[in-house]
């Protein structure tokens, strides 16, 4: 095995431990919010995302970059989270073809109940990876990155 081989299997290590962490994470997050809010962590994702919005609304573009998701599968999500009227669609008044989405007050009084019980678990699963010796490095890493502003 030679130099370029190392470093293409510490790459993947590193990408292992990250889908590690990531999964640990997601999966304690889903569990949580499914059985105290009944949202799925995309949905909780997709109403925190608005809620960071000035004006609470997103083009569908950018909803879709920030759920990490299609443009297909943000429209049948946000057609979901319409229904329950956790948000709705509406057009962009100086591009008629621009749609924007944007958090109603039931959304946005979902997101208040839900963000400690995300906050809170999220807050655990990090613990445990801190406890977990292949995941503590990443873990550590993370504490070390500024605050988003």
């Amino acid at each position: 095995m030679g130099i370029a081989d190392d470093a293409v299997e510490i790459r993947a290590q590193g990408w292992r431990t990250l889908a590690a962490l990531h999964g640990l994470i997601e999966t304690a997050l889903e569990r949580a919010l499914q059985a105290e809010h009944d949202l799925s962590v995309v949905e909780y994702t997709v109403l925190d995302a608005l809620s960071r919005q000035h004006g609470w609304h997103m083009r569908m573009r950018q909803l879709a970059r920030a759920a990490a998701l299609s443009g297909s599968a943000t429209t049948r999500l946000v057609t979901r989270l319409e229904e329950r009227g956790l948000l709705t669609r509406v057009l962009c008044a100086d591009d008629r073809r621009g749609i924007y989405t944007e958090l109603t007050p039931a959304g946005s009084e979902l997101l208040g109940r839900a963000r400690p019980t995300h906050d809170r678990v999220l807050a655990d699963a990090l613990a445990e990876g801190e406890r977990t010796p292949e995941l503590a490095p990443l873990v550590e890493a993370l504490h070390r990155l500024p605050a988003a502003h």
